[in-house]
């Protein structure tokens, strides 16, 4: 019986998919479910950091543009009132609100200041939704898939078990395979997790970042237009 489970042994095929194809549909299932969020995950890995390459390229051009000496009013004439980048959203936003608060024969509405940092508020916010969407997959990722892993990896020790006590035989030639099966889905759990979760940290810094030069920049135009009214 050891001469037949030594041959079987190294008649096996160990290679990824050989375990693959060797292990019941519930690892199986386990497996394309990791492989897929693993796949998922690197999407929007690579998404999110050309979008936030841009976002921190597009602040910059709108930065200097805006400090340039250009009157304001010329600046949002030439941005027009729906820009595409965020630190420009925030300006109009914000130019659009002071415009709207001027009366027909100059003068402005009173509380016109807090409805100008209420609209740059809002596109902020907005803005913040959509550098941060996708972020909940990787960290659902990252804290999910060693468990399913997990959760294949017992499910297929349970099986290796089940045809040990059929075949009656506890040599390792018979073991290993199903062990090796079983542990496959741990591995594919990690390969998942690990990366979604350290772009998850880096990811999330990165916005919050973005995100910080939008609300100091908001700031900074409320106390020039603050400044405007008053004189």
């Amino acid at each position: 019986m050891e001469t037949e489970a030594l041959a079987l042994a190294h008649g096996a095929d160990f290679s990824m998919w050989g375990l693959f194809a060797r292990a019941t549909l519930t690892v199986k299932l386990v497996m394309i479910i990791l492989i897929v969020a693993s796949f998922w995950s690197w999407s929007i890995i690579i998404q999110k950091l050309i979008q936030y390459r841009a976002a921190r390229r597009e602040a910059d051009a709108f930065d200097h543009a805006f400090w340039s000496g250009e009157p304001l009013d010329g600046l949002f004439d030439t941005i027009g009132a729906e820009p595409s980048a965020g630190a420009e959203k925030v300006f109009a936003a914000g130019m659009s609100e002071w415009r709207r608060s001027h009366r027909e024969d100059g003068g402005l509405i009173p509380g016109a200041t807090a409805r100008i940092d209420r609209s740059m508020d809002v596109a902020i916010s907005k803005e913040a939704d959509r550098l941060q969407k996708g972020l909940t997959v990787l960290a659902t990722v990252g804290s999910s898939a060693p468990f399913i892993g997990l959760f294949g990896t017992v499910i297929g020790i349970m099986n290796a078990f089940i045809e040990i006590a059929e075949q009656q035989n506890t040599n390792l030639a018979v073991v290993a395979p199903g062990i090796a099966e079983a542990l496959l889905a741990t591995g594919l759990g990690l390969l998942a997790a690990i990366p979604a979760v350290i772009f998850y940290n880096k990811l999330n810094a990165d916005s919050e970042r973005i995100l910080g030069a939008h609300e100091a920049f908001s700031d900074e135009f409320a106390t020039i237009l603050s400044r405007q009214l008053d004189a």
